[in-house]
């Protein structure tokens, strides 16, 4: 027990000082006024976005720059997101959809999406969106200002997510938790460390010849969590790549009730762990079984360091996340249990070959 008990402690530790490097150097996205002319082509694969799609393109005309494309790939759609972005594209010239072509054995949909779409686009930058996030006006000039004064081939932003239900609310979090306790953001930048590089594929920002040159979502045509593989190859190529929390310059909300947050994050929940069970199992342990043990022992002192370390962790990443810190404090329990259920349900599903979005086995 004492062992589990110095494992826990260390594990607890390590995430706090994680968590606080990124909450003293703050790496958020800042709004500037200088303003940039690059074309930039705006590239959204859609799939059965029927509720969401216009939000997007309604927000992209808000913008303050310019100078862009927009291409909507429709992949297969069974709902109305070819007609929606159709009509659309019809009241402005600068928007125009495609419609995706059939699904190769070896190839993932969205992969394959993003791969029509670069090929498709006349950009000096290529900005992949998801088609269910919101932009604020000046996101995509900001965006544009990082990808130089950072001399980037890859350019990622966090987006702030939106959680509407309680359900979502118990899962969601669980996101910039993660990433933000775990992966300290401008270090790994700096250090060009590839097996811990981040990206989110909510919002990616390529320079269109580097992009060209390697074809990076062909290089993970078979991967789930495509986003964290174009980034650890990015660096291991030894270019420049970064991600940041959006600052509210993008929102999204990702699912719509807590069935389809345990759905989705399910689906991508080993590729942050490589497809490693093991290492989920250890993961699993240091995070639930050990603080578990911790309150078993019925030593106040423990408990209380304990319960001080999860806290001041929850605060500074709920503060960085735009997120309420003392609903993620009382909802922690239930989001722990939460991940236990998402991690095993995905491990089920790996070991099964049984797992599928929006249709289709991925």
């Amino acid at each position: 027990m004492f062992i589990a008990i110095y494992a826990t402690f260390i594990f607890l530790i390590l995430r706090f000082v994680v968590t606080l490097f990124n909450f003293i150097s703050d790496p958020k996205l800042r709004r500037v006024s200088r303003h940039y002319n690059d074309f930039v082509s705006i590239l959204i694969p859609a799939r059965d976005e029927e509720s969401n799609i216009l939000t997007l393109l309604n927000s992209i005309l808000e913008q303050d720059y310019q100078d862009y494309e927009v291409i909507v790939l429709d992949d297969d759609s069974s709902d109305n997101t070819y007609k929606q972005c159709a009509d659309f594209a019809a009241k402005h010239p600068s928007f125009r959809v495609i419609t995706g072509k059939p699904l190769p054995d070896d190839w993932l949909g969205k992969n394959y999406a993003c791969y029509q779409l670069a090929n498709e686009a006349k950009g000096d930058l290529l900005l992949f969106l998801d088609a269910d996030v919101k932009l604020t006006d000046n996101a995509i000039n900001s965006a544009v200002h990082r990808m130089y004064s950072g001399k980037l081939s890859l350019f990622s932003l966090l987006p702030n997510q939106q959680m509407d239900t309680l359900g979502e609310k118990t899962v969601v979090p669980l996101l910039h938790y993660g990433a933000l306790s775990l992966i300290a953001f401008r270090l790994v930048q700096l250090a060009k460390i590839a097996p811990l590089s981040l990206a989110c594929g909510q919002f990616m920002l390529f320079e269109a010849g580097c992009y060209r040159h390697y074809q990076w979502h062909e290089k993970v045509k078979d991967k789930v969590v495509e986003d964290l593989e174009i980034a650890k190859l990015v660096v291991g190529t030894k270019l420049n790549s970064e991600c940041l929390l959006a600052n509210n310059l993008v929102s999204c909300r990702m699912y719509k009730g807590y069935d389809s947050a345990i759905k989705g994050l399910g689906k991508s929940a080993l590729g942050a762990f490589n497809n490693s069970i093991f290492s989920v199992l250890i993961y699993l342990l240091l995070l639930i079984a050990g603080p578990m043990i911790v309150l078993m022992t019925l030593n106040a002192n423990l408990i209380m360091m304990m319960a001080g370390l999860i806290i001041l962790a929850r605060t500074m990443v709920s503060f960085m996340a735009g997120q309420n810190p003392l609903l993620n404090i009382i909802l922690h329990p239930v989001q722990m249990f939460n991940f236990v259920l998402i991690t095993f349900s995905a491990t089920q599903r790996q070991l099964t070959r049984t797992n599928v979005w929006k249709g289709r086995r991925v």
